[in-house]
């Protein structure tokens, strides 16, 4: 017998049919027990009863997440049940089960509860158990559909998806926070992003897109950050100016947002991302103008010219307030706080970047880059960087490349903030941080 899912069956009323998966939970009701079974595609309620009694007596010994086979007719749940989804309005009159494999030891938490109220620690140190929490499970629903429709976006805009190495010769970003591996006979690096080489596609492919890991050596204590991170980038070449990213890079998050909406709503239900605010246009401001409205409005002053996450935060509320949207573009970062790839202004003070903050949180960063070889040179040495150190790099430029840029964003951030979530390790698989190496 061909085995079925469990969303199949509302379409199999009246059928003897053949199911597997994992003991969610199991009830003992006077002589009837009721076991919750889950596979991918949902959970559904088997009834044992007496009758059948080679069943009923391995369903005495199923304990939560054992792995089972199920046989059994698919009736109509009796009237008054619980029939919020269609799942709700079936159930399974088991005729025989079988294990596939049992549970070794006890565990330290029931995974069936609706709400896991558990120290963060206790979540992550059991990670794999977790997992299988319902709520929990639905984050990785949403975070698949974050980047199923990142890359469908993305081709349909004539973007081509490229993989870049993440093991490099120099550091990206010319800095400090990075990964020293060792390479055979050789120091190598974990990648900081994949910029070089995005950049180097620009000048084959014109528009390349990027799904893949980022590294950041960076010794942080916060629910913001990780030091191993999906990141979603993109470069694009032929630009008139930064706009034309921001233009590119508002359209794909808007696509993101409507597709979640439409494809996620059971699992939206269930935590407190809320309406999205999602104007026609996001509302763009200098950050020097960022900072003024910070003061003004709020009361919060700045010695440099830099924003710190409060300040984040509160300049998306004044985007919530003043134009509806749960999004913000700040643009023009000093030169001095960028790297030095990004397009100074004609000021030479500022640059032609951005970063864009959603729900409080800057999800990404990006902007124009230098495009002609004089000037790179003369910009990783006034970063006080070596040119020779970036050599192969600097090659791309000798060929001749258009006017482009780009961005960078943090995969799960987004995930996150669509969903409301205290910490962006919730909407990674096993994240990864300072204290952090395991499972």
């Amino acid at each position: 017998m061909e085995r079925k899912l469990v969303s199949e069956t509302p379409g199999l009323i009246g059928q003897t049919i053949r199911l597997a998966g994992w003991v969610h939970n199991r009830r003992d009701h006077g002589k009837l027990i009721f076991i919750d079974l889950r596979d991918r595609s949902g959970i559904l309620q088997m009834v044992v009863i007496p009758d059948k009694e080679e069943a009923y007596n391995v369903a005495k010994e199923l304990r939560s997440q054992f792995v089972v086979e199920i046989e059994g007719l698919v009736k109509a749940r009796p009237g008054g049940q619980a029939k919020e989804s269609a799942l709700g309005g079936v159930e399974i009159e088991v005729s025989g089960i079988r294990i596939i494999s049992d549970v070794k030891e006890e565990l330290p938490f029931d995974v069936s509860k609706k709400e896991l109220e558990l120290n963060p620690s206790t979540l992550f140190d059991n990670r794999n158990l977790a997992l299988r929490n319902k709520k929990v499970n639905d984050i990785f629903k949403v975070y698949a559909q974050v980047l199923k429709s990142y890359g469908e976006v993305m081709r349909e805009n004539g973007f081509m998806e490229i993989k870049s190495p993440k093991i490099l010769s120099a550091a990206t970003e010319g800095g400090a926070n990075f990964f020293k591996i060792k390479y055979f006979d050789r120091e190598a690096y974990l990648a900081q992003s994949p910029q070089f080489y995005k950049q180097a596609g620009v000048g084959a492919f014109e528009r390349v897109f990027e799904i893949g890991s980022v590294f950041r050596a960076e010794p942080h204590f916060t629910t913001r950050h990780v030091n191993e991170y999906i990141g979603i980038d993109a470069e694009m070449g032929f630009i008139e100016n930064f706009s034309d990213i921001m233009d590119q890079l508002e359209m794909v998050m808007k696509r993101i947002i409507a597709d979640v909406k439409e494809n996620c709503q059971e699992e939206l239900k269930e935590y407190e991302g809320g309406e999205f605010l999602v104007p026609d246009k996001f509302p763009r401001i200098r950050l020097e103008e960022a900072l003024e409205i910070l003061k003004n409005e709020y009361g919060k002053e700045y010695l440099g010219i830099d924003i710190d996450p409060e300040g984040e935060r509160l300049i998306c509320d004044w985007a919530k307030e003043k134009h509806g949207s749960d999004f913000v573009f700040l643009t023009h970062y000093p030169v001095s706080i960028r790297p030095f790839y990004a397009m100074p202004s004609p000021d030479g003070k500022s640059t032609e970047s951005f970063d864009l903050i959603f729900r409080g949180v800057e999800i990404g960063t990006g902007g124009q880059r230098i495009n002609r070889y004089d000037d790179m040179v003369k910009s990783i040495q006034k970063h006080g960087l070596k040119p020779e150190d970036f050599k192969h790099y600097l090659d791309i430029f000798k060929i001749g490349m258009p006017l482009h840029g780009g961005w960078g964003l943090g995969s799960e951030r987004i995930a996150q903030k669509i969903l409301g979530l205290k910490s962006v390790k919730e909407a990674i698989l096993f994240p990864r941080d300072v204290k952090r190496l395991t499972p």
